[in-house]
């Protein structure tokens, strides 16, 4: 269906914008087949998509009366931050909505497509349902396992080192290829990193290679509390969010003090061996509370490590220069394996030059299904 992909289009244009609510698009055909109205949904707390292309037919002065909805999500039917996407469809005299998948938040889950069908509107689901998930994947992570969407990243030599033994490694890829990362930083809710790479590498991790309306929010793994409070990171404008297992009450309120949020969540097996660990499984749980979709992991090897060992990542976003550099760190310490079969299973995505470099989109096996 045409207008259904216009609608995904308008959803794609709204990636970077949208968190922690979906990206959807949607648009108004009338009984001739005549565009009268698009959009996509703005901000958080903004109007939705529906709205948006509402207001689109109104301002032309187009009568909605008997159109046709497009959309890429079925429409709300709850109180949020806004009104009921339905109610407004129905107000304005749609009488046929076609929707790619229905909403997977408990508060809609098929109530939408319910009223309207109870107000006479015929309701059509499932033209572009996996092209609105794979934009949503972050959001159908949530409101379905209740974890965000966890996509690594690692930038390498072609032998897989990330730096040098001395720990240089600005920069092993080109500018294109580092600009492309920045836009994958634009488009998640949260920038995870370790300790580790704060302290050696003295990132700020904010995006300023592509233009963005908004500044994820920066998660620091430190379970001794660690953070300088001098840090880069604490330069750019944004939310900093700290995660520790050993308390230090002086380090905390100075931390606080430069606007980081500190939440202790020490894991039982750390506090069993007395080496205080984040629980990792915990922080993701909290990490979707707090309404985050897509985190976006750019840490070393440790954390790496950590989390593939802990089955907690679902996506792997690599970039490889044509490089050979021998020696130096990889990019994680998942192992060693006694057995093949004990690998991550991954399914290559895309792959794709980035000027010299490659990017290279790999998903754990079977985390798309929702």
């Amino acid at each position: 269906m045409p207008h259904i992909r216009t609608a995904l289009h308008l959803a794609e244009s709204a990636l970077w914008l949208t968190s922690p609510n979906p990206r959807v698009g949607c648009v108004l055909v009338n009984v001739q087949g005549q565009i009268i109205g698009q959009g996509s949904t703005q901000r958080a707390g903004g109007p939705h998509a529906e709205i948006v292309a509402l207001r689109d037919a109104d301002a032309q002065g187009l009568s909605t009366e008997g159109a046709t909805a497009y959309v890429t999500l079925e429409p709300c039917s709850h109180q949020g931050r806004t009104g009921p996407c339905c109610d407004a469809l129905i107000h304005a005299g749609i009488r046929h909505v076609v929707a790619s998948v229905q909403d997977p938040n408990p508060q809609v889950a098929g109530q939408g497509f319910a009223l309207l069908r109870a107000a006479g509107v015929e309701v059509t689901v499932g033209p572009g349902a996996a092209q609105s998930r794979e934009l949503n994947l972050g959001f159908f992570s949530r409101m379905v396992r209740k974890t965000p969407w966890v996509r690594m990243k690692a930038a390498a030599s072609l032998d897989g080192i990330t730096a040098l033994p001395n720990g240089q490694s600005q920069w092993i890829t080109g500018a294109q290829a580092r600009a492309d990362g920045h836009s994958w930083r634009a488009r998640a809710c949260a920038v995870l990193t370790g300790i580790g790479t704060v302290l050696q590498d003295k990132p700020r991790l904010d995006v300023r290679a592509v233009d963005t309306p908004r500044q994820p929010t920066l998660v620091v793994v430190d379970s001794d509390l660690q953070t300088p409070p001098d840090a880069a990171l604490f330069e750019p404008q944004r939310s900093v969010l700290i995660y520790a297992a050993n308390p230090h009450p002086q380090r905390e309120a100075a931390l606080q003090a430069r606007g980081a949020t500190v939440v202790y969540l020490p894991s039982a097996l750390g506090q069993a061996s007395g080496q205080p660990k984040v629980d990792l499984h915990a922080m993701l749980r909290d990490l979707a509370v707090r309404e985050m979709n897509e985190v976006h992991v750019e840490a070393g090897h440790k954390l790496n490590g950590s989390l593939l060992r802990a089955g907690l990542v679902d996506e792997m976003l690599v970039y490889l220069a044509p490089k050979w550099l021998g020696n130096g760190a990889g990019m994680s310490n998942f192992g060693p394996l006694a057995q093949l079969a004990e690998g991550v299973a991954l399914q290559f995505g895309s792959v794709d030059p980035l000027g010299e470099d490659l990017r290279i989109l790999a998903r754990v096996a079977g985390r798309d299904v929702f």
